[in-house]
């Protein structure tokens, strides 16, 4: 199994965005691949959220990591979140 690594630029985003590493990775380990620009590759996962974001309720939270995949890691260069 490959490592994951987030890159500064979606590091820079968690907290903004409101998601976790383990989300992260969750979405790319479970989740179908598919490409996305610049050669990159993307996929969604939904999670159970049942909260407030932005003073608004949501029941869930989607997060779409988009990522690179070379021979050693797959680095994550960001990772947008969608409230639903």
């Amino acid at each position: 199994m490959k490592r994951i690594r987030l890159s500064k630029h979606a590091r820079g985003y968690i907290q903004r965005r409101g998601f976790t590493v383990a989300e992260v990775e969750q979405a790319i380990r479970e989740s179908r691949w598919n490409p996305a620009e610049l050669n990159r590759l993307q996929c969604r996962k939904n999670f159970p959220f049942n909260g407030e974001w932005n003073g608004k309720h949501y029941a869930t939270k989607q997060v779409r990591p988009v990522f690179a995949e070379h021979a050693d890691e797959i680095v994550v260069i960001t990772v947008y979140t969608y409230y639903l």
